[in-house]
């Protein structure tokens, strides 16, 4: 990153250092590996986990008194996670996926829960975590989760099913969010730390999904699984607060990825249309495919810029729900955009897996459904321009 970026975007050396770090780590080895891990399907790339908590790109947004990178702000985390997923959007998104897990402990945990947790994520080797919330009949309605936690003396019993949980089947540690009164809605949700090995905590295999093939979803069952009241984070009903406040962070960093994708989609369409040649002529020197690039090319400088608006609002503890939820909606939808155009300036090649941008095509579908749909961020975006929410 030049010195002029670094000073527009108001970043430090160390910010920017770890901007570069995370370049350099996508292209030398995110990129390469990408396409021999959406064949392979249903597994996770455990020893590009372990190389990337070596250099603290697993655990760089936590906070330096406990180990992590000390990179709390979201407008880095947004930058990171775009050049990550530059590389490779699966990849990109499982390295950093233990911050999904830390974000409601840091948001409700008390500070024993946040130096043993947290702490836990820093070490050499971190474990896999997973954030449970999805269930085969509840995804973007949360609030009406049917997991139940039913306290007994210094106990909270679990017994529900999650679905579609990414990292499920590595997980060593799961956030849990069931509810103590169904009809209380968002007011009975509370989150519990529940590790891999609880008696009756049960991973399903994996899912077999159309793309981001790198982190691995199943489902998680609960039976009669007994949690200490220690690992109850926050008090009973906390839990949809702590989790409306990931969701805003997690929405704004699904806009990075999408950026980053999209971006990769760009620049190797530029690459392949002044290359290939039809008609006497570099493909790119045709109008219509130069005017495809170009609309390619504001495309991504839109979802870049509402991104980067949303994380800077996120920073300055504003309300920024609206804002998330725009930054989703635009970054995801262009992401599938430019990822379609860019396989329709490859022509035949690109609905060939001899180039990644059918890959691309496949991956970016999935920004537009998880975190929130794309009618669901509407919704959102609707009620707040009525003022019902």
């Amino acid at each position: 990153m030049s010195r002029a970026l670094r000073d527009a975007l108001d970043l430090t050396e160390e910010q920017a250092e770890f901007i570069r770090l995370a370049r350099d780590f996508a292209v030398r080895e995110i990129r390469p590996r990408a396409a021999d891990i959406d064949e392979a399907d249903c597994e996770s790339p455990m020893d590009l986990w372990q190389s990337a908590a070596k250099i603290g790109l697993t655990h760089l947004m936590l906070p330096e008194e406990y180990g992590g990178g000390g990179i709390t702000d979201l407008v880095t985390q947004a930058l990171v996670q775009q050049e990550l997923c530059y590389g490779d959007i699966s990849i990109g998104n499982f390295l950093t996926s233990n911050g999904f897990f830390a974000a409601p402990i840091e948001a409700l945990g008390t500070e024993e829960q946040k130096k043993h947790w947290l702490g836990l994520l820093c070490t050499e080797v971190p474990p896999v975590t997973a954030l449970a919330v999805t269930e085969p009949d509840v995804g973007s309605d949360a609030a009406s989760l049917q997991t139940r936690a039913v306290r007994h003396g210094d106990d909270y019993v679990l017994n529900g099913q999650k679905t579609w949980i990414s990292n499920a089947p590595y997980a060593e540690y799961f956030v849990v969010f069931a509810t103590v009164d169904a009809a209380l809605r968002s007011r009975g949700v509370t989150a519990f730390l529940v590790p891999r090995d609880a008696d009756g905590l049960i991973v399903g295999r994996p899912m077999r999904k159309m793309g981001q093939r790198g982190i691995v979803n199943a489902e998680v069952l609960l039976d009669n699984v007994r949690v200490p009241v220690d690992n109850r984070l926050g008090d009973e009903g906390q839990g949809f607060y702590g989790l409306m406040r990931t969701f805003d962070a997690s929405r704004i960093l699904i806009g990075a990825s999408a950026t980053g994708l999209a971006r990769a989609a760009l620049d190797t369409s530029i690459k392949y249309a002044q290359e290939r040649e039809q008609f006497g002529t570099a493909i790119i020197n045709h109008q219509a495919v130069a005017f495809r690039l170009a609309d390619m090319a504001a495309r991504v400088d839109t979802s870049h810029l509402l991104t980067m608006r949303a994380a800077r609002l996120f920073d300055q503890g504003l309300d920024v729900t609206e804002e998330a939820a725009i930054a989703k909606l635009v970054a995801s939808e262009n992401a599938s955009w430019v990822a379609s155009a860019a396989v329709q300036t490859h022509g035949g090649w690109g609905y060939s897996r001899e180039f990644p941008v059918e890959k691309w095509m496949r991956d970016a579908k999935l920004e537009e459904i998880e975190e929130g749909t794309s009618d669901i961020q509407r919704l959102i975006i609707s009620r707040r321009l009525m003022g019902t929410s």
